[in-house]
């Protein structure tokens, strides 16, 4: 049976996600993150050298990235292209665009954002503290709020007028746009981003998601 790896809180998720509506079966192995570092756990190396989440076991074969991971399951589950787009369909691209944008270009903005917030958070003399905090202050006025912004509102304009990312259905493109998509709507105001606010909401609410919070806990973005 494929075996799902999963930490807490985590781009997991999305796999579980995708495992569900494919209606693979799967067994689940959760990993609670490091209380201090809230990093994995160093007993996900001896699954995998890297020790990251998510990761996937069939067989003898285990695969890493989220990305890699979807291609895998929908090579093996999705024989009639349920949640991909056909290469002769005018969305193909689209739908292959935010396959990789989710992980291209807006994920290490996110993930920039809770290194930052950790820097803030982490003790230090008082002389420095002042130095750390105009520097970290800088960098989010002069680079990560306008990028986040720019992308956000590039996100929100796609989703005017839709359901789902690509055509009228679901794709492998929702399920990799939907962490960052939940992360980044946990914090910026839903009033400021409906589209987005409307779409995570309609995640939360999928079926086939509910079915994967069941078996790993309910998200709670960090």
């Amino acid at each position: 049976m494929l075996t799902l790896f999963a930490l807490k809180q985590s781009r997991a998720y999305r796999i579980a996600w995708l495992l569900e509506l494919l209606g693979a079966e799967y067994q689940v192995e959760i990993f609670e993150r490091d209380p201090n570092s809230k990093l994995a756990p160093e007993s996900l190396r001896r699954v995998h050298p890297l020790g990251k989440s998510p990761l996937i076991q069939d067989g003898e074969q285990i695969i890493a990235e989220s990305g890699a991971i979807c291609e895998y399951l929908l090579a093996k589950f999705d024989a009639h292209g349920s949640y991909q787009i056909a290469p002769d369909h005018a969305d193909y691209w689209a739908y292959h665009q935010w396959l990789h944008y989710a992980e291209g270009s807006l994920m290490p903005l996110l993930v920039m954002t809770l290194i930052f917030r950790k820097i803030d958070a982490t003790p230090k003399p008082f002389f420095a503290k002042p130095i750390a905090q105009k520097l970290t202050d800088g960098v989010r006025q002069s680079f990560l709020n306008p990028q986040i912004k720019l992308h956000l509102d590039y996100v929100e304009q796609q989703l005017n007028g839709k359901t789902w990312l690509v055509g009228d259905k679901i794709t492998a493109a929702d399920v990799m746009m939907s962490f960052p998509l939940q992360a980044a709507s946990s914090r910026a105001p839903s009033a400021d981003y409906p589209n987005i606010a409307a779409y995570v909401a309609r995640i939360a609410a999928e079926p086939h998601y509910q079915q994967a919070e069941n078996k790993l806990g309910k998200l709670t973005i960090l």
